[in-house]
């Protein structure tokens, strides 16, 4: 049954095309070991665990999971929604279980299921409880526990002092007295157990020896690893989940670090902790899911989204396909010595341009210091100007274009109107003006010659330019800029030391893996301290689905992002709407955490715990507060998804009670126990008395109307 309702989701994922190499040699590897290569996509090779019927680990294709949000007492309606999501492609189904209730209610569920011909395997998910663990454990294929809060109870931010490192140690005693019956447990009867650190929720002892850190997520689950190591069971695997993509990517890459030095080989799960809904949700997925998959690591993904959970296995089929298909064709590149730091978060920024005596336009435009996010414009969008600038963001104010918090910062294009067409270049004009700077090949320039334009050459020519005497720039241009395709020779990207350009966009050529291609650009551009922007240009073909377009660029641009490479991005599709793509590109910076540009909301998926109905309320705060870029609101349906969960947030909308509401900056509760109909607006209060308030603005008149009032005032 498993194959037949996995069928529809597994069509393969669509890709820039085969990209394929052959290595020849292999060099000292200087970045630590965390993957199998880090010039080519080579999946790990891990253990093969048993959820019931699903094998997990490489031998096998990456498994894919969601998570039931119905009250799991609630048996009908519990089974109903496995059933759905088995239906639409899930290999494994988790359902929360917080109580002894609940446990009771398991045995059913997975009875009825068996009963009707279900047998996608289950998974507990165990919060605070090990007595409910051991209830489960006779009912349910899989066990998920949390190091953070299995043993040592309910969360707390707590500092601990810990003078003598063996006073830590020591109570690592205490864990093992709660988890051991458990391990034995999941042993005799071939439980599997997915031990899943979360960062917002480490314990207090871990947080205070270690701080907020990946090496404190990985240290928590691997005091229970070794519990289960010590008791000759190994049914495991891990996961390490954060609501932010790069701490996310941080602690699997250690975790797979420290398995290739113990030489362990247990399988990973990959999920970002409450990613969210729609396609910030999907992007946030995608950066940190995806990023690891190029890196061949991971076994069994989940997608989180604020949305039912059938809904999760297509963009998660879509993401586990993509993962397939780079480690099927060795998407790579030869081998190069590589000095990247994947312990530590570190940007690379670009010197932005700057201003020249002589220059009739403000060229500092031209880039954004926090991530600069480009557009690619055509002759026929310039026919309808006032639509054009509203797809690039901009602000209208009597049919003038005015730059807004989420402009295009400057555009691209293939042509450029000519001569003759005063209204196209009038448009065109317009956006120089208000510092949206016009970007074209240097051969469309030099036969069609525009003023102020940045000139676009590719390096290969530029740089053979250069040595032969310098670059001219086509008559107009003010600026040059390079395309840089990932396989240039380390002589040609040198030159960029001197060639005076402001800016490089790395549009990978055909056949070249864009994660590994820009690996080795990034790399080089770090040997001969070259700090040049570079613009990540990505381009779809014609027809493809947005779920494509968020999921690939999430997967291919955020593995460089989250590594700190990168000074911003263009998403070209001719057959997109250019809003469409102009706001996926500021998503995956902002995802980044990069260049925020409107309001971040983190919800935890609805696991049967929550005490309000999440999307309603959601959607009444977004209403409220969808206007303040930079602020990170968390809203949390139940305590166990609460301070931990949103440690990333700004201020938290957390469930407290059935009907009330607690209220948080950080991670501290500074409001308790508010009634649901007056919590968001006192959410509102809380954000102006920490100074994140500001009034929503009245959007102009506009065109016509704005004159005819004019004239009548």
């Amino acid at each position: 049954m498993l194959g037949a309702r996995q069928a529809p989701v597994r069509a393969a994922a669509e890709t820039e095309g085969p990209m394929i190499v052959t290595q020849k040699k292999e060099l000292k590897l200087l970045t630590p070991k965390y993957c199998e290569s880090i010039h080519q996509t080579r999946r790990r090779p891990t253990r093969t665990v048993d959820i019931g019927p699903v094998k997990v680990g490489s031998e096998h294709r990456i498994a894919l999971q969601t998570m039931t949000t119905t009250d799991t007492r609630d048996v009908e309606a519990t089974v109903e929604q496995v059933k759905r999501c088995a239906d639409a492609g899930a290999d494994i189904v988790r359902i929360t279980v917080q109580s002894k209730r609940e446990a009771e209610a398991c045995m059913r569920i997975r009875e009825r299921l068996f009963k009707d011909k279900y047998d996608t395997p289950l998974v507990a998910d165990i919060h605070f409880q090990p007595a409910v663990a051991l209830m489960v454990a006779d009912a349910f294929e899989k066990i998920r526990i949390n190091p953070g809060n299995f043993a040592d109870g309910r969360k707390t931010f707590d500092e601990i002092n810990y003078d003598d490192p063996s006073e830590f140690a020591a109570e690592r005693e205490y864990i093992r007295e709660v988890f051991t019956p458990l391990v034995e447990k999941c042993k005799s009867l071939n439980r599997a157990m997915r031990i899943g650190t979360n960062h917002g929720s480490l314990s207090a002892r871990i947080l205070s020896f270690y701080g907020d850190t990946p090496r404190g997520m990985v240290e928590s689950a691997f005091e229970f690893a070794d519990i289960c190591r010590d008791n000759d069971y190994h049914n495991f695997l891990f996961s390490m989940k954060a609501s932010n993509p790069l701490v996310m990517v941080q602690a699997y890459r250690l975790l797979a670090e420290e398995q290739y030095n113990r030489s362990w080989d247990y399988p990973l799960h990959l999920g970002v902790t409450e990613a969210g809904e729609g396609e910030d949700g999907r992007m946030k997925s995608a950066i940190g899911i995806g990023s690891l998959l190029m890196d061949g690591l991971g076994d069994t993904i989940r997608v989180s989204l604020t949305e039912d959970p059938e809904f999760e296995i297509n963009p998660c089929g879509r993401l586990a396909n993509l993962g397939k298909k780079a480690d099927e064709e060795k998407w790579g590149v030869e081998a190069f010595e590589e000095h990247r730091d994947t312990h530590l978060f570190s940007r690379r920024v670009g010197t932005l341009p700057e201003q020249r005596e002589g220059d009739t336009v403000d060229y500092r435009p031209l880039l954004h210091r926090d991530g600069s996010v480009l557009a690619v414009v055509y002759p026929s969008d310039l026919e309808q100007p006032e639509l054009m600038y509203r797809r690039l963001g901009a602000k209208l104010v009597v049919g003038m274009p005015f730059k807004d918090i989420a402009t295009a910062d400057s555009i691209l294009m293939y042509q450029v109107p000519a001569s003759d067409d005063v209204a196209g270049r009038r448009a065109l004009r317009r956006l120089q003006e208000v510092g949206v700077h016009v970007m074209a090949p240097a051969e469309v320039l030099a036969a069609n010659p525009l003023p102020d334009a940045v000139a676009v050459m590719q390096l290969a020519v530029a740089a053979s330019a250069h040595r032969a005497g310098g670059v001219q720039l086509p008559e107009g241009a003010g600026r040059l800029a390079v395309f840089i395709d990932g396989s240039e020779s380390a002589e040609d990207l040198a030159a960029l030391k001197d060639l005076g350009a402001v800016m490089g966009l790395l549009k990978t050529a055909p056949g070249l893996s864009r994660v590994h291609a820009s690996r080795r650009v990034f790399e080089q551009l770090q040997q001969q301290e070259i700090s040049l922007p570079i613009i990540h240009h990505i381009t779809f073909p014609d027809g493809s689905s947005r779920d494509d377009i968020v999921l690939q660029a999430g997967s291919m641009v955020g593995a460089l992002m989250v590594d700190g490479y990168g000074d911003g991005l263009v998403v070209e599709c001719a057959t997109e709407d250019g809003d469409y793509l102009r706001t996926t590109a500021f998503g995956l910076l902002q995802g980044c955490r990069m260049r925020n540009t409107k309001t971040e909301y983190v919800s935890c998926p609805s696991c049967g715990r929550t005490l309000f109905n999440l999307q309603e309320v959601t959607d009444q705060i977004r209403t409220r507060t969808g206007h303040l870029p930079g602020v990170s609101i968390a809203v949390m349906g139940c305590i166990v998804n609460g301070p931990g969960e949103m440690a990333d947030a700004d201020f938290g909308y957390v469930g407290g009670a059935p009907g009330k509401i607690d209220l948080y900056v950080g991670k501290e509760v500074v409001r308790r126990n508010i009634p649901n109909e007056d919590a968001c607006d006192q959410l509102i209060d809380l954000i102006k008395e920490h100074g994140r308030w500001q009034e929503m603005e009245v959007e102009e008149e506009e065109g016509e109307q704005a004159l005819a009032g004019a004239a009548t005032a």
